[in-house]
C-alpha cells in the first residue's frame, strides 16, 4: 500500500503545484509554469533549444547538432548539477568542468551529490526550486516529462546519433539524455573463482549455483553478496529479467507488459522467473551472507576488490568502483548473467541514469546546459572510466567488455514499446506495486522469504502473476 499512497500524495502535489510553481520527482506534478506557459515551453523546446539574445544562431540548432566551443561561446550561465555519484563530486566532476570551461568561460557549474538520490530527489523535485540539470528517477511518468523537463528535440531526429532514448521519450520528444549504458552481467573476483576449483564462467543457473557452492566448500569467501540492507541494490535484479533472460528484444513489452502470467516457470532456465529463482536458490541454500539486513554497500566494494566476496549482480558500472576498492584491480572481471537460450547467454544493453534540463529554466540556462549535456555525453569520457558504453550510435564496447561481443555472448537491446503505449509498463507497474526497476520489491521478497522459508519461488511467481495480470486488466490489457 505504500506506493498507493504515494502515488496520491503525488497526485495532489501535481495539482498544489499547478496553482502554486513546484514541480515532483514522480513526473506527475508539475512545473512552476501555469498550463498555458507548460505548453509554450514544450513547443519551443521540442527545436531542442530555445532562442537567447546571447547566441541566436546557436539557439536555432537541434541539440544533436550543437558544436562544442563553436555554438553558444557568448553565454553567460550558473549551472547546479544533482548527481547521484557523490564520489565523483569532487574528483571526476571537478575534472569535467575544468575542461568544458575552457570552452565556455562564463558558464559555470556547481555539483551537489545526494547519497539516498531516490528519495531525496523526489522531494526537491516537488519544492520547483531544484537546480538545472539532474539525473532523471526513474519514477517519472512519460506523461509528464513536459512538466518537468525540456525536451532536447525530437526522437527520430536524435535517434540518428543517441541510442537508448525511449525511457523518457513521449509524443514523439526526448526529455532526456542517458548519461551512459550499462550491460546486465556479474561483477566476481576471478581469484576466488580460480581458488574454488572453478575453471569457466557458468552458463545456467544450475552451474552458478554450483559454483556458489564451489566457493563456500573451498575458500572463506562469502560466494553471492546479495548487498540487500542497501535496498537499492535489489532493483539490479530486474534489468536481467527481459532480453537478458529471453534473447527476445520485444520481450519487455510483449512478454512482460502485456505477456500472461510473465513470472511463471519457463522449465527451461529462463525468463523472469529463472533469474529470481537463481536468487532465491543462493539464499536458502546459505550460499550469501549469513544476514541479509546486515549487509554493507560500501564496506562490500572492498570485500570483492580483496577476496571476501565471489561475486555481486550488478551493472557494469560496479565494474571500476570494485577495482578502485583496494590492491587488486585485476581480479575484478565481468561475466554474462548465467542464462543461456540455444548456447548464447545475451546481456542487456541498457540506460543508466538520464540527464534533464529544468523546462522552468531560462534560455540561456537551457543553452548553457544542453552544451554541458552534450559535453558529458559525447566528449569527457565519462562512460568508459565509469564501466560504461557511450550512448552514441556506432559506439564500440570498450575493452573491459570485449568479452559480450562473440558468437556465444551477445548484447541485446530492448525494443522500446509501440507509439501510443509507451507509458502501459509503468502503469502497470505502478498499479501492481511490484517495483520493478524502481523499488526492487520482487528481489526484497524472494530475499526476505528464502531467508523466513514461509514461501517458495512458486508461491512468490504466482502472487505476483496475480497483481500482474489485475493491473493489466485496469489498463486494458486482456489475454
Amino acid at each position: 500500500m505504500k506506493k498507493k499512497i504515494l502515488a496520491v500524495v503525488m497526485t495532489c502535489t501535481m495539482c498544489c503545484a499547478l496553482a502554486a510553481c513546484g514541480s515532483s520527482d514522480s513526473g506527475s506534478a508539475a512545473t512552476s509554469s501555469a498550463a498555458g506557459d507548460t505548453a509554450a515551453a514544450a513547443d519551443t523546446s521540442a527545436a531542442g533549444t530555445a532562442s537567447t539574445d546571447a547566441a541566436a544562431d546557436s539557439s536555432a540548432k537541434n541539440f544533436a547538432d550543437l558544436e562544442l566551443g563553436t555554438d553558444g561561446t557568448d553565454i553567460t550561465a550558473s549551472l547546479h548539477v544533482l548527481t547521484n555519484r557523490t564520489d565523483l563530486v569532487d574528483t571526476a566532476f571537478k575534472d569535467y568542468v575544468a575542461d568544458f570551461n575552457k570552452m565556455y568561460p562564463n558558464i559555470t557549474i556547481e555539483y551537489e551529490g545526494m547519497t539516498n538520490y531516490a528519495d531525496d530527489i523526489t522531494t526537491r523535485l516537488s519544492t520547483g526550486d531544484w537546480g538545472d540539470i539532474c539525473m532523471i528517477p526513474t519514477t517519472v511518468q512519460k506523461k509528464d516529462l513536459s512538466s518537468f523537463f525540456m525536451s532536447y528535440g525530437s526522437t527520430d531526429d536524435l535517434t540518428k546519433k543517441y541510442t537508448l532514448l525511449d525511457n523518457f521519450t513521449y509524443d514523439g520528444q526526448a526529455y532526456g539524455i542517458p548519461s551512459m549504458a550499462n550491460l546486465s552481467g556479474v561483477v566476481y573476483n576471478k581469484a576466488v573463482f580460480e581458488a574454488a576449483g572453478i575453471t569457466d564462467t557458468p552458463k545456467t543457473p544450475d552451474e552458478f549455483l554450483d559454483d556458489l557452492q564451489k566457493i563456500k566448500d573451498n575458500t572463506d569467501a562469502i560466494p553471492l553478496y546479495t548487498n540487500f540492507a542497501a535496498g537499492w541494490t535489489m532493483s539490479a535484479w530486474d534489468a536481467y529479467i527481459d532480453g537478458c533472460a529471453t534473447g527476445d528484444p520485444d520481450f519487455q513489452y510483449e512478454g512482460l507488459t502485456c505477456g500472461e502470467n510473465p513470472f511463471s516457470d519457463r522449465g527451461d532456465g529462463t525468463g523472469p522467473y529463472a533469474v529470481y529463482d537463481t536468487l532465491y536458490e543462493a539464499v536458502s541454500r546459505g550460499l550469501t551472507e549469513d544476514d541479509p539486513t546486515t549487509t554493507d554497500w560500501e564496506g562490500s566494494k572492498g570485500m570483492l576488490n580483496n577476496g571476501q566476496i565471489g561475486c555481486m549482480v550488478l551493472g557494469s558500472w560496479a565494474i571500476p568502483q570494485m577495482q578502485s576498492a583496494g590492491d587488486n584491480a585485476d581480479d575484478i572481471a565481468y561475466m554474462p548473467f548465467p542464462i543461456s537460450i540455444d548456447g548464447v547467454q545475451y546481456a542487456t544493453e541498457g540506460p543508466d541514469y538520464f540527464y534533464g534540463i529544468n523546462a522552468n529554466d531560462t534560455d540561456d540556462e537551457k543553452l548553457a546546459a544542453e552544451l554541458y549535456v552534450k559535453y558529458l555525453v559525447e566528449k569527457s569520457g565519462y562512460a568508459a572510466t565509469q564501466g560504461g558504453i557511450d550512448c552514441v550510435v556506432d559506439a564500440t564496447l570498450p575493452d573491459f567488455l570485449a568479452a559480450f561481443d562473440s558468437d556465444t555472448v551477445k548484447t541485446i537491446v530492448n525494443n522500446p514499446a509501440p507509439e501510443g503505449k509507451e507509458s502501459l509498463f509503468n502503469d502497470i507497474n505502478d498499479e501492481s506495486e511490484l517495483g520493478i526497476n524502481v523499488s526492487g520489491e520482487c528481489a526484497t521478497e524472494v530475499v526476505t522469504h528464502a531467508v523466513q522459508g514461509d514461501m517458495t519461488m512458486d508461491d512468490l511467481a504466482n502472487e505476483w502473476n496475480e497483481k500482474w495480470t489485475a493491473a493489466q486488466a485496469d489498463n486494458g490489457v486482456t489475454h
